[in-house]
């Protein structure tokens, strides 16, 4: 018996080559790393004590009582100060205001020292100064050199200071920031904040020590879960 005869149907290959489609990806995915710009961390900067070995420890030490502030970050959104250095045994030197232009930036740029002048204002009017210098100036000033100038300010070095002050220039305020276990991480990022908008360049973060809890306890602010 003779076969059947027929033509045979070519099988068609179904299946989608995807290896051009990865190349391509890989290129695009190449061009834009190239090309793109990584965003930039955004932090806030901080000024911290100076571990610098050539400073002598004339300069590390010799601050006036007037020019030094303490601040307390107390419960409940409080904030407490002292006015040059604690007196332990009179509770009546820690003194509390508020947070915001009205209280705790208001205390800061209004400071007056023993020498009669406000060096947060004196500061303040200087950066002005300079932001309206960099305005006026545009791409000429560039930030590198913007930044030398603004931190002579904020350390009482810059030329202006010089001139009016010395050589070595005008003793700027420090401030010290000390947190107690009741406050909030706010409170610190709020504090922060108002070293900033100051201009203030010298302050330091502390703990609350023996002495600054016998102080509270006086005066009968709350510095820890227990007291």
């Amino acid at each position: 018996m003779a076969k059947k005869g027929g033509s045979k149907q070519k099988k068609m290959d179904t299946r989608v080559n995807f290896t051009p489609m990865v190349d391509m990806m890989m290129l695009l995915i190449t061009f834009f790393m190239l090309c793109t710009t990584l965003s930039k961390p955004q932090a806030m900067q901080l000024t911290m004590p100076s571990n610098d070995e050539n400073m002598s420890k004339e300069d590390k030490s010799v601050t006036k009582a007037s020019y030094t502030i303490t601040l307390f970050l107390g419960a409940e959104d409080k904030i407490y100060y002292v006015e040059g250095l604690p007196d332990y045994e009179n509770p009546e030197c820690i003194k509390e205001t508020t947070w915001g232009k009205d209280g705790v930036r208001k205390l800061l740029i209004e400071h007056i020292t023993e020498d009669g002048f406000s060096p947060v204002a004196k500061v303040m009017m200087a950066k002005k100064k300079l932001d309206e210098k960099k305005e006026k100036m545009g791409d000429k000033m560039s930030k590198e050199d913007y930044e030398k100038q603004l931190s002579d300010i904020r350390n009482g070095k810059s030329d202006e200071f010089v001139a009016e002050f010395g050589e070595k220039g005008m003793q700027t305020l420090t401030v010290i920031i000390k947190p107690t276990d009741v406050s909030t991480y706010n409170n610190m990022v709020q504090a922060l904040d108002e070293m900033l908008i100051c201009s203030i360049g010298k302050y330091v973060i502390d703990k609350v020590n023996e002495d600054d809890e016998k102080l509270l306890e006086l005066k009968g602010i709350k510095f820890s879960d227990n007291k």
